[in-house]
């Protein structure tokens, strides 16, 4: 099916974070390069964050018990706003982007932090499963940090997928820049 290209690469990006990282000691997945840099602990549970996120949305618009904001009515709305978000989300070139309050990561993570991850991805591919009538119909949602950023299903699901090859690849960046610093010492 079309909606499968979702499911496969959310199991690849999962495939991936545990192969790069999934055998880090807590320190190697907690360290920052700056202090206001994430780890690739908080890059991990931001996007478990950002994910859940959706969840309540979805359930609720195949509930019937969603009600989209007005702006999901004009159609040229819906696809601007869902393009650029989408673009802001792209793995590079990478722009600076400062999260919304809700999606903070928390401070510090341990391997448990994996476990977690994979069985979000998994609750994640089911959910994508359970939207295939929601995706032929087109649905509208709004963003769960700010109802008046609207945008369709799929383009949701578009972000998500971005949003985690994104943060693979700044992980993969913490990781090089730790391995550098610790071949220094």
């Amino acid at each position: 099916m079309i909606y499968d290209r979702w499911t496969l690469h959310i199991e690849k990006v999962t495939t991936d974070f545990l192969r790069e990282f999934g055998s880090l000691t807590p320190f190697e997945l907690n360290w920052k390069p700056k202090p206001n840099a994430w780890s690739i602990a908080q890059n991990i549970d931001h996007l478990i964050m950002i994910n859940d996120s959706y969840f309540r949305t979805v359930h609720a618009l195949r509930d019937g018990e969603y009600k989209p904001h007005f702006l999901a009515k004009f159609g040229f709305i819906v696809e601007r706003v869902g393009q650029y978000i989408l673009d802001e989300v792209q793995p590079y070139p990478v722009k600076k982007v400062k999260t919304f309050p809700i999606w903070q990561p928390s401070d510090a993570a341990d391997s448990a932090i994996f476990q977690k991850f994979e069985h979000h991805q998994d609750l994640l591919i089911q959910l994508i499963r359970d939207s295939y009538e929601l995706l032929d119909r087109e649905a509208v949602i709004s963003s769960p940090a700010n109802r008046l950023i609207v945008y369709k299903l799929s383009t949701a699901f578009d972000i998500i997928i971005a949003h985690e090859k994104r943060h693979f690849a700044q992980c993969q960046d913490v990781f090089n820049l730790l391995r550098r610093k610790m071949a220094t010492k």
